[in-house]
Order: C-alpha cells, then sequence, then structure tokens
C-alpha cells in the first residue's frame, strides 16, 4: 500500500478551482490513497505556505494567482522553463527539497497533440495576449520548433518582452498576420464566463480565420467563447482551454507520482463539471 499523500492548490480566490477535482480523478484511476485539497493564500503569503508544506510533508502544489512569481522565489531549484519565466504553477517536495515546474506550456502542446493531431513543430504561430499564459505559451512554442512565434498584444512593449520569451524565432505580430499563421492562440480572458463584458473588441478578428487553421482560446468556461464560434463558422479548427487545463495537471500528476497520468479520467472529471 502506497502511503497517504496529500497535494492541494493554492491561491486566491480558489473555491472554483478544478485542480482538486482533477487530482482525486487521477489518483482514483491510479489506485492511490492521496488526496487533494485547497489552500487559501495571497500575496505575501508563500513563504507561510512554504513552511507548512514543509511541516506537514505535503507533497506537492498546484500553484495559481497570485503566488506563480513568488512561489518561483521561494523554491529551492526550478526547471527550466519556470526559470525562464520566472513563474511557476507546480511545487514538489523531492528529498526534502521544494522544486518549482512550469506545466502550463507542455500542458497546451499536449493539448493540441490530443485534440488534433497537430504539432507546432515548423508552424506559424500567432499567439494574442501577453499576461502569463501568453508568456508561457510563447516560450513553450518557441522552443519546441516553431517556425515562427507572433505576439500581439494591446502595448507593443508588452508584446516584445513576450516575444523575446520565444528566442530567435518570436517577434511582434501584427493582428493581420493572423490570417498567415497555422495557429491561432487567445490567450487574452475576454469571453471568460463571470467577467465583465469588455467594450474592447478581442484582439484577433475571427473573421481572417479560415480552412486550414487551428484556433484555440485558452478560455475553458464557456467551452466555447465567442471567438472560437466565429472562428468555427470560418472554416477553422477549433479547441478551447480545458486541454490545457487538463493536460498541465497531467504533468503534475507524473511529476509527483512517477506514474503516467491517466488522462483519460481526468478528461471525464473535467467534462462533467464544464460540460461539452
Amino acid at each position: 500500500m502506497v502511503p497517504r499523500e496529500i497535494v492541494g492548490v493554492v491561491g486566491r480566490p480558489i473555491g472554483h478551482s478544478l485542480s482538486p477535482l482533477l487530482h482525486a480523478a487521477a489518483f482514483d484511476a491510479l489506485g492511490l490513497p492521496w488526496m487533494s485539497t485547497r489552500f487559501d493564500a495571497g500575496w505575501g503569503q508563500g513563504a507561510e505556505i512554504v513552511s507548512s508544506m514543509r511541516a506537514l510533508g505535503i507533497r506537492g502544489l498546484s500553484v495559481t494567482m497570485p503566488l506563480k512569481a513568488e512561489m518561483a522565489g521561494l523554491a529551492d531549484r526550478l526547471d527550466e522553463q519556470a526559470r525562464l519565466l520566472e513563474s511557476v504553477n507546480c511545487l514538489s517536495m523531492e528529498d526534502g527539497i521544494v522544486v518549482g515546474y512550469s506545466t502550463d506550456g507542455g500542458g497546451l502542446l499536449d493539448a493540441i497533440a490530443h485534440g488534433s493531431g497537430r504539432s507546432v513543430e515548423d508552424a506559424r504561430v500567432l499567439v494574442a495576449g501577453s499576461g502569463g499564459a501568453a508568456r508561457s505559451v510563447v516560450a513553450t512554442i518557441g522552443a519546441a520548433g516553431a517556425l515562427e512565434v507572433s505576439v500581439v498584444a494591446r502595448r507593443d512593449e508588452a508584446a516584445r518582452s513576450v516575444a523575446a520569451l520565444a528566442g530567435s524565432v518570436g517577434r511582434v505580430g501584427d493582428p493581420t498576420d493572423a490570417s498567415l499563421a497555422d495557429i491561432v492562440i487567445d490567450a487574452t480572458p475576454v469571453g471568460m464566463a463571470g467577467t465583465p463584458q469588455t467594450k474592447e473588441p478581442p484582439l484577433i478578428d475571427p473573421a481572417l480565420l479560415h480552412d486550414g487553421q487551428l484556433a484555440i482560446d485558452l478560455v475553458y468556461e464557456p467551452r466555447e467563447t465567442p471567438w472560437l464560434d466565429a472562428a468555427r463558422r470560418n472554416g477553422a479548427s477549433t479547441m478551447g482551454g480545458l486541454g490545457m487545463l487538463v493536460h498541465q495537471a497531467a504533468r503534475q500528476i507524473s511529476i509527483w507520482t512517477g506514474e503516467s497520468a491517466p488522462v483519460a479520467a481526468m478528461w471525464r472529471a473535467a467534462e462533467s463539471v464544464v460540460g461539452r
């Protein structure tokens, strides 16, 4: 019998997080008597959380806003992606050492392969947005062999900062570049359920999208945002953000347990509450 272990998710607000559901589904499928819980903590409480992690023997934590940067500074060691981004979304206790990881970008690559069979290698990719999700995605896609990674943001300075994370293939793009891209990713919160309606249009006009392209919106609730709906009606293949959520969590499960994550079980759990 594997000893009972505790993992969780930390951040604020935390009540809406699907992480405990995904973790529980994975542990059940793996036959592990582990448990997952929520830890409500805001900016400035990271040191307290890491101290509790050590004292209570917490095996791992999913890290969400507003603690991703703070926790990166408190981890004993960072993986390459987390070091580049100076941000973590996963902590793992490994032989008494707190190791920080960034699994969002890799989770998106897994989701693309799972949902579309595509790869970003040799692809022209356009990413809209300059927040944490955009940074993680751009850095990962640049390292994964994309031919070009264009970044569009509301401020050119922000776009330049994010594009630099893709290395030599990164550049500041123009919204009209969307018509030439193989994959277009909206990494902004526009269209997210429960957020105030914005008068600003999406950064990428879905009328520019067409057959042969893959359009991805990192928002996962609703499953199909108005932007994705318009992209689909214009002929593009589409994918919502639930895949990235599930697959980044799957990577965390593998980090913590050393087992291959039961992705199908985690997908079923996610779809049971988010819907199709």
